[in-house]
């Protein structure tokens, strides 16, 4: 005899097709899609048949598969192609090609991420081929926010059947434009805490030669004034002046989602800071792999993410905590939910080089408290970021719009 019970067990226990659409995924780097790389296949893990439509990237094929998942590119959902071509009489090959994907995948739900912003094109024919036409639960992540009509527009006018939020910043952030807190929940991310972790073996090979024998610090967002590189360059001066062997690294970028074309421009304005400041020895600009970041992260004393915007979250921040690494922010954002002052890291004022160099400065006079801190820090990873708790919590969203709790 089949109880309830066990009915209700069965419907918690079902085995999901999952499809998520994102505007790029690697080769292409940055946040949502290093957050794509930890999630995806995480969910794999855990039974569900996961697909993924996301833009064309050189060298990669059209279909493919990444850890179990499925994956589907088009120039479509390619935001540079797009900046370059512009949004106009486009509707057509969108809706051919999200139709495709859905008809290949036949997903139980549709989870999309920063869909809510780019293109009202792009976003319209998700709510009329997945809500209306076919009847699919729609789950949007916010992993950012935007002040223009746009953003205000797409976030609350499309039936999203839920949303989740990186951080409670961002969170907040939707509410303040009218999004019920109700159909918002916070999800943060989570982090490899097996491949990110503290390690005494220091590798000083290829691109990693050049750190030998300095007192690295490494600001790992991606180049930008948004991420606060310009402040670290300023703050580094300042900390040169103590420590002459230190070293500031910057991670350079190269296949980043660059809509509006502002990276360039932003790069610039910092290697001429660099070069006005006389501190061209006390920088090391590169790109790194993914592999290069782990080891320089053991490579590093500590961490800068002094970014100078509303941080939606700073996936970086996971990277050096899980590291053993102090890392520095600033009151940013969803940044200071992450960081506690003194306890896993340091928060200081925006734009305030000033103090951003006495913290390093104090860390790198003080082993003991820089082992204390990093300690911490790597406690906190495991206990609350790991990808485990970030799949498992996106699973109770999807049962949640299924109807399955």
């Amino acid at each position: 005899m089949v109880t309830k019970k066990m009915k209700k067990s069965r419907k918690a226990n079902k085995k999901l097709k999952i499809a998520h659409m994102h505007w790029a995924f690697p080769p292409i780097i940055g946040g949502v899609e290093t957050h794509l790389v930890m999630l995806l296949p995480e969910l794999v893990k855990s039974g569900h048949e996961v697909s993924l439509l996301t833009g064309s990237a050189e060298g990669k094929k059209a279909n493919d598969t990444y850890k179990g998942v499925k994956i589907m590119r088009a120039p479509i959902m390619n935001l540079n192609w797009l900046n370059k071509r512009g949004l106009v009489g486009i509707e057509d090959e969108v809706r051919e090609v999200i139709s495709s994907f859905l008809n290949k995948t036949k997903p139980n739900v549709v989870h999309v991420h920063n869909m809510n912003y780019f293109s009202r094109i792009h976003a319209k024919i998700l709510e009329e081929e997945i809500k209306k036409k076919r009847g699919i639960p729609l789950v949007l992540t916010a992993h950012n926010s935007w002040d223009d009509m746009l953003f205000l527009k797409l976030t609350r006018d499309i039936a999203w059947d839920h949303i989740i939020a990186v951080s409670f910043y961002i969170k907040k952030e939707l509410m303040g434009i009218g999004c019920e807190s109700s159909r918002v929940t916070t999800i943060h991310h989570g982090i490899d805490v097996t491949r990110f972790k503290p390690s005494n073996k220091k590798e000083y090979k290829g691109r990693l030669a050049p750190l030998k024998n300095k007192r690295v610090i490494f600001h790992p967002a991606r180049m930008g004034i948004a991420k606060g590189c310009d402040v670290s360059v300023k703050a580094m001066r300042l900390i040169a002046e103590k420590f002459p062997d230190a070293l500031l690294v910057l991670a350079g970028t190269k296949n980043i989602v660059d809509w509006g074309s502002t990276q360039q421009k932003d790069i610039a304005y910092i290697v001429d800071l660099i070069d006005n400041l006389g501190i061209k020895n006390k920088l090391y600009i590169e790109m790194f792999s993914l592999d290069e970041m782990v080891k320089l992260y053991a490579i590093a004393e500590l961490c800068f993410y002094p970014s100078t915007v509303g941080e939606p979250f700073g996936l970086t921040m996971l990277e050096a905590l899980a590291s053993g690494k102090p890392m520095i922010v600033t009151n940013s954002g969803g940044m200071p939910e992450i960081i506690q002052d003194g306890i896993n890291g340091y928060i200081v004022p925006i734009k305030d080089y000033e103090a951003l160099a006495s913290k390093a400065i104090m860390l790198l006079d003080n082993a003991s408290v820089m082992e204390r801190i990093g300690a911490t820090g790597r406690k906190f990873a495991e206990l609350r970021f790991t990808k485990e708790i970030m799949a498992s919590n996106n699973i109770q969203i999807y049962k949640k719009v299924l109807g399955l709790e």
